[in-house]
């Protein structure tokens, strides 16, 4: 079910859990007696698993309950449905930290989208272990950090109060520590050739073996390099008549359009994670 039409002044509510009849009725009924508005409602089931997932959406300007008084409120059903929930009121906007590294295309892209207002957050902070990006975060006015060490990078997301981090083409393996810090926070993008073509030249691999389809991935990370659970992925033909740098310019092209969809989505809370895998709702 899906019932959508746009305002201002809007809460939305996350849930993941066991499927069982009348979990829509209850939850709707719960709303409606503190006089919400829902304006969207979407919802997914895996029947392998027997799990249930939903968002909802609704408008503030007749809400009879603030934040605070909502959590203490819907915590007693939420433990007799067992439901798993995140509640999202109207708040700051969420902050996004970019690493990146010699590849620019996905931070600029990222940059101009946010100018522009199609991705709702503040940059507070670029952290990169190249050079290169200095210039690109200058004009931009965004405060750019090269090469600090992990436990800086931490000391300064806590202190910028970064809500996400984003991978841009960041050429450096996080840490254990700092993955599982920062779990269901960090997005990475990758070119779709893993794991048939890994290793620093892809692109080169690939017009060896005459590739036909080129792609992106964009996902979260985790422990297991480039195994995390992914959020969206494009794929574009290619044929014998490309070059390499056709293949490169292509790529680049699919990274910039599935990293942006998957920090877009992840800060307007459309993503559920589970079983390494991702519900997406419209």
């Amino acid at each position: 079910m899906t019932l959508k039409h746009g305002s201002a002044g809007q809460a939305s509510l996350l849930i993941s859990s066991p499927d069982r009849k009348g979990l829509v009725a209850a939850i709707s009924t719960f709303l409606y007696e503190r006089g919400a508005n829902i304006i969207d409602a979407d919802q997914h089931q895996d029947r392998q698993l027997g799990l249930f997932f939903m968002r909802l959406t609704w408008e503030l300007a007749d809400f009879s309950v603030d934040e605070a008084r909502f959590r203490r409120e819907f915590a007693p059903l939420a433990s007799q449905l067992q439901l798993t929930w995140d509640l999202a009121f109207p708040a700051r906007r969420p902050r996004v930290a970019i690493f990146v590294s010699g590849y620019l295309h996905c931070l600029v892209d990222l940059l101009h989208r946010q100018q522009a207002g199609e991705i709702a957050c503040e940059i507070p902070l670029i952290i990169s272990n190249h050079p290169d990006a200095a210039a690109i975060a200058g004009h931009y006015e965004i405060p750019l950090v090269q090469e600090p060490g992990e436990a800086r990078q931490l000391e300064l997301l806590a202190r910028q109060e970064v809500d996400l981090v984003v991978l841009a083409r960041y050429m450096q393996i996080l840490s254990p520590r700092f993955v599982a810090a920062w779990k269901g926070r960090i997005i990475n993008v990758h070119h779709s050739f893993l794991p048939a073509f890994t290793g620093a030249r892809p692109y080169h691999a690939a017009l060896q073996r005459g590739v036909k389809i080129i792609g992106a991935t964009a996902h979260y990370v985790t422990e297991e390099l480039d195994q995390g659970p992914i959020i969206e992925q494009e794929v574009m033909r290619v044929s014998h008549r490309d070059q390499l740098e056709d293949l490169i310019q292509k790529g680049r092209d699919l990274e910039r359009l599935v990293l942006a969809r998957a920090v877009r989505w992840h800060l307007e809370r459309r993503i559920l994670l589970y079983a390494n895998k991702t519900v997406i709702f419209d």
